[in-house]
């Protein structure tokens, strides 16, 4: 899923996200609420009226947001403190508040407010945040009236199993008591740790989550990741990886990552991958690219941020028809073998 935080995802316009296969865009709570306001957004229709999207939008809650701000931000067992990045204005958020705004902006799947912890963070702290998020997980569920968006709780935990295993059970007694989350965030990781460390953990989390509903793994994009937790049993993931190494200039290809800033791209007529169809592969040239890159053109971030994001829903469905067939294990070990920089 693509990530258009402030309601866009820079340089590309709607129609050509839904050309290349964005099915789900997100888009950010902390920052749509500072500017332009959850109010006036609901005022033009919500989001997708806002900014022209016909097909369904997720919003973070924007506790991730809030938590990395951490010399302006006090939590408690009701909500939370923090400061603007605008204007150092102060907010007070409780689980109750940020439903409240996620439904004014009219998103389909909206998430929980949870309290995210950083990498490295001392085993009390985790676990008083997996006990605080698992009981606003319950406020938000009682929270939410509006039956037309899908409200999904978050997974906790650090890189502590235990402590994972414990927010599962935990949200699934309120999906059980209070009602029925429609998916499942699995927040927490990708914040400093090493991929190999997530991946320890991740499988035993994602298995003893519900199988009928979505795992959603938040905020990771590599693409040998990727695959690796698809094996594991997620269903979703976002990141601003595509997009942000984008606009450095990177692309991502079937030969592995590319730097077109390099001097051997300067007189390279190929397309960034000759295995993708996208319109930077289909019409421009890596010396082109590269020209644009180093001149500082919008263009060189608007091509490649159509390619790493044709790229990653390429392989996406290349991994779906590899489940549909029964050959997943022996698709990813490819990609393993010949993608070893990923």
């Amino acid at each position: 899923m693509p990530v258009g935080t402030r309601g866009t995802v820079k340089g590309l316009l709607p129609e050509q996200l839904s050309t290349l296969g964005a099915q789900v865009i997100l888009a950010n709570t902390y920052h749509l609420s500072l500017r332009p306001g959850s109010s006036l957004i609901q005022e033009h229709g919500g989001l997708h009226g806002f900014m022209n999207w016909e097909h369904p939008i997720l919003t973070d809650s924007g506790g991730f947001q809030v938590f990395s701000l951490a010399d302006t931000f006090k939590v408690d067992d009701e909500g939370v403190s923090f400061a603007s990045i605008l204007d150092g204005s102060r907010f007070r958020w409780t689980p109750e508040d940020n439903t409240r705004i996620q439904n004014e902006l009219g998103a389909d799947i909206i998430m929980q407010l949870d309290q995210c912890t950083p990498y490295p963070c001392e085993k009390n702290l985790v676990a008083q945040a997996v006990s605080r998020s698992a009981s606003w997980a319950q406020r938000c569920r009682l929270a939410q009236k509006n039956n037309n968006q899908a409200l999904f709780a978050i997974v906790q935990g650090g890189v502590f199993l235990d402590l994972r295993l414990e927010s599962v059970d935990r949200l699934l007694e309120t999906d059980k008591q209070t009602g029925r989350f429609e998916g499942f965030g699995i927040g927490g990781y990708s914040v400093g740790e090493p991929h190999e460390l997530m991946l320890e953990t991740l499988g035993e989390v994602a298995h003893a989550l519900p199988a009928d509903r979505p795992r959603y793994l938040m905020g990771v994009g590599n693409p040998t990741t990727l695959l690796r937790a698809i094996a594991l049993g997620v269903d979703m993931f976002d990141c601003v990886l595509p997009t942000r190494t984008a606009r450095m200039g990177t692309a991502f290809s079937s030969q592995g990552k590319l730097n077109l800033r390099n001097a051997c791209f300067a007189r390279d007529t190929s397309p960034l991958d000759p295995q993708c169809n996208c319109p930077a592969c289909t019409s421009y040239s890596k010396a082109y690219i590269r020209h644009l890159v180093l001149s500082k053109e919008i263009l060189a971030s608007v091509l490649l941020s159509i390619h790493n994001l044709s790229f990653l829903f390429t392989l996406m469905k290349q991994a779906q028809d590899a489940i549909a067939m029964g050959t997943y294990a022996r698709f990813l070990k490819q990609w393993e073998e010949k993608m070893p920089c990923y």
